[in-house]
């Protein structure tokens, strides 16, 4: 059964990269801060990733900002950019990679590098050089080709995660809007400052996620409509109401 279920796995991996190519995304997010950063838009490498995005034609947007409707409507429209670095003490390395909404890498550039000493001239040049592996393509937009759907709803729906007979304790609303944020495991929840707040694992089912709230341990499912994260604390079970914006 294992071998048949990751079988199965790599078929669809291997579909969804045949089928999807840049071409066939007109969107990319790029966020405020690139993992090994320390800072917002670093050496301004995150708006200098966007102006590049945008000279060849993609519709861009940076973290949870100026989300296209097309893309609010269902998250899988767009692609996302990520870069990661190889430290070395005299060369500065960069590698973009875009990633579809399941954490599928799209395209990955070459490795960019530059000798540059000064950091922002190093960033920005090895930024430059990885980006011609895509300008290279080139890019242009097909909007009859194929892009991945969001995950349908599960019907019926999921069951509730307390145990038979448990009732929560309280029900707190919903402070705010959360926004998701695709990982290769599941998404994390972030808040408009922006700040993580709260990570979401895959479960088998579409609408039930196992959650860390960096406090506690629970789980995040859909019920009649509404998202829910309930825990237990001091043995009490703790239901609380989210919104979040796939």
């Amino acid at each position: 059964m294992k071998a048949f279920v990751l079988f199965i796995a790599i078929l669809f991996t291997a579909t969804t990269y045949a089928q999807n190519t840049v071409n066939s995304y007109k969107y990319v997010s790029v966020p405020e801060r690139f993992s090994f950063a320390k800072t917002d838009d670093q050496y301004n490498l995150n708006t200098l990733t966007r102006l590049l995005f945008e000279d060849i034609g993609f519709t861009v947007y940076m973290g949870n900002t100026d989300v296209p409707p097309a893309v609010a409507a269902n998250r899988c429209a767009a692609l996302t950019a990520d870069v990661t670095e190889r430290k070395t003490i005299f060369v500065t390395y960069l590698t973009l990679q875009l990633k579809d909404c399941y954490g599928n890498i799209v395209f990955k550039s070459k490795e960019g590098k530059s000798r540059e000493k000064e950091f922002q001239a190093a960033y920005n040049e090895a930024m430059r050089d990885a980006f011609s592996s895509l300008k290279n393509l080139p890019y242009k937009y097909d909007s009859t080709a194929a892009v991945p759907t969001q995950q349908p709803v599960a019907t019926p729906m999921p069951p509730s995660p307390a145990t038979p007979g448990a009732t929560p304790a309280s029900v707190t609303e919903a402070a705010s809007t959360l926004y998701a944020q695709a990982t290769p495991n599941g998404y994390q929840l972030i808040d408009t400052t922006p700040k993580k707040v709260m990570t979401l694992f895959k479960t088998s089912l579409s609408d039930y996620f196992i959650a860390d709230d960096g406090t506690s341990n629970g789980v995040v499912f859909k019920k009649n409509g509404e998202w829910f994260f309930e825990c237990y604390k001091d043995n009490k079970l703790i239901s609380q109401k989210l919104t979040i914006k796939f």
